[in-house]
């Protein structure tokens, strides 16, 4: 079952546009389109003829008198909002608790790498302090490294001249 042209009904966003263009203040590329599909929409030219209805009906209601301190009042209550919480206070909070969290992640860095570095320094063996204490052999390296073997050594000590029965 089709609608037909009679039939078609207003978008939401139309209809909030009615009382523009009904006042005029629509741009003229909507308020085209809006017209165009008025003339094809008997629904939407109802609405439209009970909005204007609507507005005739307030035009005849009494306009209530407003009070000399009503304006003084307003605009006290706004300018206390203006000065208790400006605009760019939230602004400001955003890179204070950005530029915290920075200071802070830094931080943690710095102490595990402090705390690495130490950790790295009591148990690694450096490699300067082991050559000190192995200083006697590295003395007599290349000696070592003429002999070849431990073969060699143990012929050594098992010949006469080195034997400790030979003084």
């Amino acid at each position: 079952m089709s609608r037909g042209p009679e039939q078609l009904r207003l978008t939401p966003d139309e209809r909030a546009d009615l009382v523009a263009y009904i006042d005029g203040e629509l741009p003229e590329g909507v308020s085209r389109a809006l017209a165009t599909k008025l003339t094809q929409s008997a629904t939407g030219r109802r609405e439209v003829e009970m909005l204007k209805k609507t507005w005739e009906l307030l035009g005849h209601l009494p306009v209530p008198e407003v009070s000399p301190q009503f304006s003084e009042r307003t605009l006290t209550a706004i300018h206390r909002i203006e000065t208790t919480s400006p605009t760019w206070n939230g602004g400001i909070k955003k890179w204070t608790t950005r530029i915290a969290y920075l200071l802070a992640y830094t931080l943690m860095a710095g102490v595990a790498f402090g705390m690495g570095y130490f950790c790295t320094l009591s148990i690694w063996p450096d490699p300067s302090a082991k050559a000190a204490r192995d200083l006697t052999m590295l003395e007599h390296l290349d000696e070592y490294l003429e002999a070849g073997s431990f073969d060699f050594l143990a012929d050594l000590a098992d010949s006469r001249e080195f034997s400790p029965d030979s003084n």
